[in-house]
């Protein structure tokens, strides 16, 4: 029996995409088990499967072409957690500290390229530009990945790179307005690409919310989950497609289609049915990055290659740092954000193709600053583990901060400002109880003073700084910090100092309650007591317990628990009435209804 064509194709695929995803598999676990990301997984599988070395899987520029709409699916994401309002708050990040980025780094590398290669004016802009950007499909992830997409230096290297999206369609168009070769009837000058641009955004917005809400509306009456997911990749799928048929960028399209989507009540379940398709095309298209490697080039003039991708990451990661540390950044943070996007990026492949179709650089050009830009990509898990392992060493720094010598006269002294201190200082607050706050690491200030709280330098169990704060006249000092920093000694020096003060705590668990036992606490509060018994309270009823059985197990706990404590405290021994802890056999018997 012969085999058709067409059962080869599909033979030759099978083969194709389970080398690929077992190439990937292994690979990813074992960079990811030492700690160097999925991104440089993928990128070494690719480059080993692919045809510049073992030569398993060929056509890296089909994949490639076919896996950029991850970085479409990875933008779409993005834009569903950013609200116009957010967007509006970050517009002096991304049209300030982007801009000046876009622009210096862009400038500074086309001037190393035309003296260091001595290529033309022209060759050098249509390089140089292009390596300003950086890697929107590797460094996103990482955010995500690491939860830092919403803190504020996550912040503003999305905001870098929310512009470096937008800078692409002024670079197209300064590549075709230095073009050597014949003008293309088909491509649309720039002018015609920028109105492309602004009415590709209006008709976006306009779209979303006249026809996908009112879709998703639609789709949310039904309950079927398949329609969600179909509705998710329709709206990247002809976002991106808008994008592509105009010359724009796909990428673009899907965040503007998500940011439009970010305020629907959908939201949630768009992002959770989309994210699986994200996360194969991405890790293909980094699979796609590492078969592109030329190594060929590399071993023709390996010192070149290595040279200039030091270059490129030494001038971009001075460069970012000191923009970012005049926009106020502190120096760590400064220095962290420069080395994130010291890499160049996957845009650089599309556009160093146009610049040698426009004949402004040769093909072997083109090929070489590819590999220089994969090996950029390369550098930068490695360098992100060097500068975290740096910042985790070095001592918060106390310069340039405010210690509580300088606050005004309060009537509560917080100590620590994490999530626990938070919540009380702004309780206090809401009933304008005024309140100095006190914490010992610098860069917990440093955020709490972005979002406009003024919390004072030191550490807050000293009793000359806090009576530098007034805890001679303060009506209540509460220790919010880490319990594991409060000792019975502090606390009893505090005790003598400060006696007219209401003295309340926050403590890890019992044992530590147990260890305060004879100190006239105010409060003692368990960190972790009330919210566990919320969600107790919680879970009983979403199993199908009426409410008033689930308060009712909630006081009985609270009792209980309470009648342990005392007893363990008493006796010192953790057993004392643990017949009066509910278990599998000890469960609360039900409640007896009144006699008529």
């Amino acid at each position: 029996m012969t085999t058709t064509p067409a059962e080869l194709v599909a033979n030759s695929t099978l083969i194709a995409g389970a080398i690929m995803l077992g190439s990937a598999l292994f690979f990813v676990t074992l960079f990811r088990k030492l700690g160097l990301g999925a991104t440089l997984g993928y990128i070494v599988a690719g480059a080993i499967i692919g045809p510049n070395l073992l030569g398993l899987i060929g056509q890296a520029d089909a994949i490639m072409s076919v896996s950029e709409i991850g970085i479409a699916f990875l933008l779409f994401l993005v834009g569903l957690e950013l609200n116009p309002s957010r967007l509006w708050r970050l517009r002096r990040d991304i049209f300030g500290l982007g801009l000046i980025q876009v622009l210096l780094c862009g400038v500074a590398l086309a001037v190393l390229i035309h003296f260091a290669l001595d290529f033309s004016i022209e060759a050098s802009i249509a390089i140089g530009l292009p390596l300003a950007l950086s890697s929107t499909a590797q460094v996103l992830p990482m955010l995500r990945n690491t939860g830092q997409l919403n803190h504020p230096r996550g912040e503003r290297a999305f905001s870098v790179l929310l512009f470096q999206d937008l800078s692409i369609v002024p670079m197209i168009t300064i590549i075709a307005a230095m073009s050597r070769a014949p003008a293309d009837p088909g491509t649309p000058p720039g002018w015609l690409l920028t109105l492309y641009t602004v009415g590709a955004i209006i008709g976006l917005v306009v779209a979303g919310r006249f026809i996908l809400n009112p879709l998703l509306r639609l789709v949310g009456r039904f309950g079927e989950r398949e329609l969600f997911v179909v509705v998710g990749l329709f709206t990247v799928m002809a976002s991106a497609a808008l994008m592509h048929s105009l010359h724009l960028s796909t990428a673009l399209g899907a965040f503007i289609a998500g940011v439009v989507l970010a305020e629907s009540p959908y939201r949630h379940e768009l992002e959770s049915d989309v994210e699986p398709f994200r996360s194969i095309l991405l890790g293909l298209f980094f699979l796609s990055v590492g078969m592109l490697i030329d190594f060929g080039a590399v071993a023709a003039r390996p010192g070149l290659v290595f040279g200039l991708a030091v270059g490129i990451i030494v001038v971009k990661a001075v460069l970012i740092s000191g923009i970012a540390f005049l926009f106020g950044m502190r120096k760590g943070r400064a220095i962290w954000l420069g080395l994130l996007l010291s890499q160049a990026g996957e845009f650089g492949f599309v556009l160093f193709g146009q610049a040698a179709d426009a004949q402004l650089i040769t093909v072997e050009a083109a090929s070489l600053f590819s590999a220089v830009v994969t090996l950029t990509m390369v550098s930068t898990p490695f360098l992100m583990v060097v500068i975290e392992w740096i910042l985790r060493r070095l001592p918060e720094p106390a310069v340039d901060l405010d210690g509580p010598e300088h606050s005004p006269e309060t009537n509560a002294i917080v100590v620590g400002y994490g999530r626990f201190g938070q919540t009380v200082a702004q309780m206090l607050m809401a009933k304008q109880i005024p309140v100095t706050i006190i914490d010992s690491k610098a860069s917990q200030i440093e955020l709490s003073e972005e979002f406009g709280t003024k919390v004072y330098y030191g550490d807050g169990t000293r009793l000359d700084l806090l009576r530098t704060a007034g805890a001679e006249t303060a009506e209540g000092i509460i220790f919010c910090q880490n319990p594991q920093e409060l000792t019975k000694d502090k606390l009893e020096a505090v005790f003598e100092s400060f006696p007219h003060a209401a003295i309340m705590a926050r403590v890890y668990d019992r044992l530590q309650v147990i260890e305060f036992d004879g100190l006239d606490l105010a409060v003692c509060q368990r960190e972790l007591y009330e919210s566990a018994v919320v969600m107790g309270r919680k879970a009983l009823m979403k199993l199908g317990v009426s409410r008033r059985e689930a308060e009712r197990v909630e006081r009985e706990y609270r009792e209980r628990d309470l009648e342990r404590l005392e007893a363990q405290t008493v006796t010192g021994d953790l057993h004392a009435k643990s017949d009066r802890s509910f278990g599998v056999d000890r469960p609360l018997p039900d409640e007896v209804a009144d006699p008529a």
